[in-house]
């Protein structure tokens, strides 16, 4: 195909620019608690509304089946536009919690239009080499997820507002270059009627469930960790008085090195299997958690640093790997479906996740609360450790 060669660094491109989107608020949450009177809760519920609004629009998204009947790369350029648009509101100065967080809800509504989407995207134009292509994908997210952190380090002498004047203009961008450069691949099957069971049927083949459920597990802890990463470095500071960390920076670090060991895990598979590295890197993921309450006691900011900077490679380095097994395990014409609907119950379950914490963190000012993170790693651990009717490489 004419261009082939630039159709995945433009989808990895927009990708990163769309889903900068999704953590602009969390990057400026201070100046939002301090402009609009906001409780230091806020937090949490503010990153909820984000997920939440994803959750409803996955959910509308594969009930009607919005990836596999209309063209992939028009529905991420509509999204991306009006995912942007909503960003943008959160500048406006009479807004108020309930206004930011129906903005906060509707910029992930649209994100719905854009991350499983970008996947659908990759999985129309590559049917070999799906997991070193979404491991690019998924890295893409990583990066945008944490690049509102680093924008909040470069722009402490600008307004806080150009952190999401910035998300905003990036986004657009993304959709833009998408739309104009990245047409239909050469795997799609469109889906030509609404399929109001897709989002029960796809379930009916086991190893699909041990994929989708591996990937629950995995979101259990994900977004989580990245959410409380910032409150982990400042908790750390306060325990530790003659410690200072650049928290912005050292937030983005974290989170950022993530998209590598997301491109890096995408090769490791190509040599020993999808499933094996999605196992052995979900395990890595799960011991990080339950020995984080000894590493949180450490003296040594180096060895504190390096612990999480490890953790926030393994926490996402199987994301890419779960998500191409459960794409290789749905049927080609609900395989835009099959996504958007695994993303949407791993991202309810990411709601729950952070409500809990936010309420522990409440309770108690201990990081030793954290290790309740590998709840969701075992439980994934138990689904892919099942022996399977085949196994998928």
């Amino acid at each position: 195909m004419k261009h082939s060669k630039i159709i995945l660094p433009v989808i990895v491109l927009s990708q990163f620019c769309c889903t900068s989107l999704w953590f602009a608020g969390n990057g400026v949450i201070n100046e939002l608690v301090l402009n609009f009177d906001l409780n230091e809760s806020a937090l949490g519920h503010l990153t909820s509304a984000v997920q939440f609004g994803f959750i409803i629009g996955t959910l509308l998204f594969a009930i009607l089946t919005i990836a596999d009947r209309f063209s992939p790369s028009k529905v991420f350029f509509i999204s991306a536009l009006l995912g942007a648009f909503f960003n943008m509101c959160i500048i406006w100065d009479s807004n108020s919690l309930i206004s930011l967080l129906t903005l906060r809800f509707l910029t992930g509504f649209f994100l719905a239009g854009i991350y499983p989407v970008g996947m659908k995207i990759a999985t129309d134009y590559y049917n070999k080499g799906l997991g070193k292509s979404l491991g690019f994908l998924v890295g893409a997210l990583v990066l945008g997820t944490a690049f509102p952190h680093l924008l909040k380090d470069l722009t402490t002498t600008y307004p806080w507002k150009s952190v999401l004047i910035t998300t905003s203009a990036l986004a657009v961008f993304g959709g833009i270059a998408l739309l104009a450069l990245v047409p239909d691949g050469p795997f799609r099957k469109p889906s030509q009627n609404t399929n109001l069971s897709a989002f029960f049927n796809v379930f009916q083949k086991r190893d699909f469930r041990a994929a989708a459920f591996g990937y629950f597990g995995h979101m259990w802890e994900l977004y989580t960790f990245w959410v409380f990463v910032p409150l982990i470095l400042k908790q750390y500071t306060i325990i530790n008085a003659d410690v200072t960390f650049n928290i912005p920076l050292l937030s983005f670090i974290i989170i950022g090195l993530g998209g590598l060991a997301c491109i890096f895990s995408g090769y490791i598979a190509q040599m020993i299997g999808t499933k094996k590295t999605a196992f052995i890197v979900l395990l890595l993921s799960c011991l990080c958690c339950l020995i984080s309450p000894l590493v949180f006691t450490t003296t040594s900011e180096i060895f504190l640093i390096g612990f999480l900077i490890f953790w926030g490679m393994v926490v996402v380095a199987d994301s890419p790997l779960l998500s191409t097994l459960v794409a290789q395990n749905a049927s080609s014409e609900l395989k835009g479906t099959a996504l958007t609907i695994v993303n949407c119950l791993g991202f309810t379950i990411t709601i729950i996740s952070i409500q809990v914490m936010t309420s522990l963190v409440e309770l108690s000012n201990s990081n030793s609360i954290y290790f309740i993170l590998a709840l969701g790693p075992l439980l994934g651990l138990i689904a892919l450790g099942r022996k399977q009717k085949t196994t998928v490489l």
